[in-house]
């Protein structure tokens, strides 16, 4: 991870509207505000780029009807950047492959697009390599990874949404769309199946935020970034910072076969065999623990990684 620098843009807690003006590889004044979004984390930095003209309502309010509303600034796209740091231009292209990859695999009904780029990031004491990203907006509800996700659970996503039914609603609608929801996760978990068989690759799914519902009631995975290579070798891959992502990737991928597929893999399963090792489990564990332990103290949420 290399020492912290308070100075350096990957170090730093949070970035504001002013931060992002002062990068090297961003322009000066520009057309957009930023603005931090709330699931900035770990691992990057996440930037709403936002039309000034929708800040200005957002902040002054708009007459609709006699009323004055005050709507939220809807983002034009995500800016991402990566706190991680490469050793060398070969790292980082590797990493930028990986994106492209499940970005092929997943689809557009399944993965925010990413748009990633390489830059020249003029830091504190010499140029180094950074990636970053603009990527698309999704609005929606975060699935948990670990919840029950059952049609309860589910319900309470839509209506938050708003999707609640009307006294005109069709009966059995309800249930439609929950139908709706099982075969999008079917479809997503098809995918991801195939990603992991054929690029040995799996992204990052066990992040709590890192999926969302969306009102199409798709599911999109929004974190595009420590995409793992996966390996069932004894040992208990960790990834930069000592979480062992690819395993709970793969845990949750089989939460979602059980919950929302109906399906409960066994030892056999080709994908998911060695991972449902009760040793291995067992291992994971234990790492994980001592990586909540590590994080706990600068970490307000312990439960995401």
């Amino acid at each position: 991870m290399g020492p912290f620098r308070p100075d350096d843009v990957r170090d730093r807690p949070y970035l504001e509207h002013a931060d992002i003006l002062k990068l090297n590889f961003i322009r000066s004044p520009g057309r957009y505000v930023f603005r931090r979004h709330y699931r900035a984390g770990l691992r990057s930095h996440l930037m709403e780029v936002l039309d000034p003209e929708d800040v200005l309502q957002e902040k002054s309010g708009v007459l609709l009807d006699g009323l004055r509303m005050y709507p939220r600034a809807v983002p034009v796209k995500m800016l991402r950047i990566l706190r991680k740091r490469f050793k060398d231009l070969a790292e980082a292209m590797e990493e930028l492959r990986r994106v492209k990859t499940v970005e092929s695999y997943l689809g557009a009904d399944h993965i925010a697009r990413p748009s990633e780029f390489l830059v020249d990031y003029l830091g504190p004491r010499k140029r180094e390599i950074l990636l970053a990203g603009l990527q698309e907006y999704v609005s929606g509800e975060v699935l948990e990874p670990w919840g029950d996700l059952g049609k309860g659970y589910l319900c309470s996503l839509l209506n938050r949404m708003g999707m609640e039914d009307s006294p005109g609603e069709v009966a059995g609608a309800r249930d439609r769309w929950i139908g709706d929801i099982q075969k999008s996760a079917g479809r997503f978990i098809a995918r991801v199946r195939r990603l992991m068989r054929e690029a040995r690759l799996v992204p990052d799914l066990a992040g709590v935020g890192n999926l969302l519902l969306t009102r199409n009631r798709d599911i999109k995975l929004v974190d595009i970034n420590n995409i793992s290579l996966i390996s069932s070798d004894p040992g208990i891959p960790l990834d930069d910072r000592g979480y062992p992502v690819c395993d709970k990737s793969i845990s949750v991928m089989i939460h979602l076969e059980k919950k929302l597929a109906g399906r409960s893999p066994e030892r056999s399963d080709p994908v998911y065999g060695p991972f449902l090792d009760p040793g291995r489990l067992e291992k994971v564990k234990a790492a994980e623990k001592r990586f909540h332990l590590r994080t706990a103290p600068a970490n307000t949420c312990p439960g995401q990684h």
